[in-house]
């Protein structure tokens, strides 16, 4: 998963250094191989499980501001968990931040299930709505529409990013993909999913 997502990130026209934070010698040996840097390997203290996602980009950041006197403008994360993002999502979010005065841009996806028709159950094991007394449309076509996070870019002012601690600024703009690019890989189905769309695709474009 690291090789499609460092493969998009090199594709992209509109990134500058590619560099992957890892406590793993392997896996940076890995990404050094699929063209990406690795100045670092990633401190212990930010390779937990109970590590807060940003914290390893904050750490790179800093890193390379003090180590190399890399300070860039903008920073993204690309995690290797949503390996069907392509260059083209890449470059479109880092438009939308450069075209706007967005201090932060996310990908989402259109919701497959609306919070509206969700339902709770109780201790004894009843459902019930989950917002009860509100009226809902009876046709999913009435219903406003929501998104999701899609875990496949996340963009922001790096000046932002150190201030905050997040990528959300105060003005985050969404970017929106389409469901068949914004599989987020959490389960071993999850990998079988996209193990079998990537080898569709390398059948069809090989074929």
């Amino acid at each position: 998963m690291i090789a499609w997502t460092i493969d998009a990130a090199r594709a992209a026209a509109s990134l500058g250094r590619i560099i992957v934070s890892t406590d793993d010698e392997a896996i940076a040996e890995v990404a050094r191989g699929c063209g990406a840097e690795t100045p670092f390997l990633r401190p212990a203290e930010f390779a937990r499980d109970d590590t807060s996602g940003v914290m390893p980009i904050i750490h790179a950041v800093k890193w390379l501001a003090e180590h190399d006197n890399y300070k860039p403008d903008l920073v993204m994360c690309l995690q290797p968990t949503s390996p069907l993002r392509c260059a083209e999502d890449i470059d479109a979010a880092i438009s939308l931040m450069r075209d706007g005065s967005a201090d932060s841009v996310v990908s989402i996806v259109a919701a497959d299930r609306h919070p509206l028709w969700m339902k709770s159950i109780d201790a004894a094991g009843y459902i019930h709505d989950y917002r009860p007394g509100e009226t809902l449309p009876a046709r999913r076509q009435e219903l406003p529409p929501v998104y999701a996070l899609n875990g496949a870019v996340y963009l922001t002012r790096a000046a932002q990013l150190l201030e905050r601690g997040s990528w959300y600024g105060e003005r985050t703009v969404g970017y929106i993909m389409p469901a068949e690019r914004s599989t987020d890989v959490d389960s071993m189905w999850d990998l079988h999913i996209v193990d079998l769309i990537m080898r569709d695709q390398a059948r069809r474009n090989h074929g």
